[in-house]
């Protein structure tokens, strides 16, 4: 997740001026996409290892 979110500072930089003036806008906006995408990505991973913890847990109790 980390990666991700440097990842996206980088291209929010970059969109209000704060990188290259030469920047492509459209490839700006195609990589932040693709940020959201790997950052919902890990966050979802992160989900599936809590429930699984939460299953084992159960079994554990039983």
């Amino acid at each position: 997740m980390a990666s991700e979110t440097a990842r996206a500072e980088k291209i929010a930089r970059s969109i209000t001026g704060g990188a290259s003036p030469t920047s492509d806008p459209a490839m700006d906006m195609l990589d932040l996409i693709s940020a959201e995408t790997g950052f919902g990505a890990n966050a979802a991973v992160f989900e599936t290892g809590a429930d699984l913890w939460e299953v084992l847990a159960s079994i554990k109790r039983d």
